[in-house]
């Protein structure tokens, strides 16, 4: 009963981020895809082809670490990506992917990875207390191929170190958090310095 509860309370903050996510334009039609980790290990993540603004309980399901179905539901094909997040980061919670403006377009205009420095915003990004920051977010080329993608963003943390947020190019973007309400701060927080970046490009045009 608790690992139920727990999963219900899970699903309910998914379901909230979803439509925070969805009212600032970040997820259209149905794309996107969150995930949270319970104590025990088991994944809650949004079923397949669902509109994320519209989630309902029933939208929420259960996978295994290793991605597999628990309850016969459908999930999306990037949970190997979900899963491979959690695996690397012990600590994380909560992993979040919305197709947003800002990071799509950018990984149009930037090849290989995008320094974000010396703003303030970087503060809300854990671990992270200074403007006086200099982080690297790669980008990967698209692949319907998931697990060889999988496999690309794991040999990147390897060979470069840890990671805040990837994204994939013309796709979106994957951040993750201890809890949903952090990974929903990153997102928040990087689209907002994607734009800023996006923008800059326009200038130096």
């Amino acid at each position: 009963m608790l690992h139920d509860t727990e999963f219900e309370t899970r699903a309910a903050e998914l379901i909230e981020a979803g439509r925070f996510i969805d009212a600032r334009g970040w997820v259209p039609a149905t794309s996107g895809n969150f995930s949270a980790r319970l104590s025990d290990g088991r994944i809650a993540i949004t079923v397949s082809g669902r509109h994320k603004g519209r989630l309902r309980p029933e939208d929420i399901m259960l996978v295994d670490a290793e991605g597999r179905s628990l309850d016969g539901k459908q999930p999306s094909a990037e949970t190997v990506l979900h899963t491979g997040i959690y695996r690397r980061y012990p600590d994380a919670g909560a992993v979040l992917h919305p197709h947003s403006p800002a990071s799509t377009l950018l990984s149009r205009l930037v090849v290989g990875e995008i320094v974000l420095e010396d703003y303030e915003l970087l503060k809300a990004l854990a671990g992270i207390d200074t403007h006086e920051t200099r982080i690297a977010v790669p980008i990967f080329p698209n692949d319907q191929n998931i697990p060889r993608l999988a496999l690309k963003v794991e040999e990147y943390i390897e060979m470069h170190g840890d990671i805040h947020a990837y994204i994939i190019a013309g796709h979106g973007f994957y951040t993750w958090g201890k809890s949903v309400a952090d990974a929903l701060r990153h997102v928040e927080a990087l689209e907002f310095l994607f734009d800023l970046e996006t923008r800059m490009h326009g200038v130096k045009r």
